[in-house]
């Protein structure tokens, strides 16, 4: 069984229900989810003129390789309704796979440990409350350590809502 752990977002239409149904699928066709971060409203990252996110943070164990994931992850988004148009852009939904075990995979499609992820808080807060003291395989540094040094000024608050 691998462990994945992957970062979910989005900013357009309803941002909690897309997330939920989110966690649905990723639950019903990639893996059985084992933690859960609460939801988190962030300021968009890379172009600004957009509606802010709500992200979350999810561990999953699940049978599939990481490209396979990667496959079945991009379903998923194309199910709730992603359209890639723009880098950064606003989106419905948006799945990234952070880590998986502790593999570093570099192919054309698929990059792991997520190459930006040590770079912004959006992503480091929700791993903060599933994984505080996971090391990162490559710059071998706990989440809890990338977080006190990150020096993204967005913040990541914490919402007031039920679990999907």
């Amino acid at each position: 069984m691998n462990t994945a752990i992957l970062l979910i977002g989005g900013n357009l239409g309803d941002r909690t229900g897309n997330l939920q149904k989110a966690v649905q699928l990723i639950a019903a066709d990639a893996g059985a989810v084992q933690k859960i971060s609460a939801l988190y409203q962030t300021a968009p990252w890379g172009a600004v003129d957009q509606p802010d996110y709500l992200n979350q943070a999810i561990m999953i164990h699940t049978s599939l390789d990481a490209l396979t994931l990667l496959h079945t992850l991009l379903d998923i988004e194309r199910r709730i309704g992603r359209i890639r148009q723009e880098k950064w852009g606003a989106r419905v939904i948006d799945i990234d796979m952070i880590f998986y075990n502790d593999d570093i995979i570099s192919l054309p499609d698929l990059k792991i440990p997520h190459p930006r992820m040590q770079l912004r808080q959006f992503v480091l807060t929700p791993l903060l409350e599933i994984i505080p003291d996971y090391i990162h395989p490559v710059l071998h540094k706990s989440i809890r350590e990338l977080a006190q040094d990150c020096k993204d000024n967005l913040s990541a608050i914490k919402l007031n809502t039920e679990q999907p």
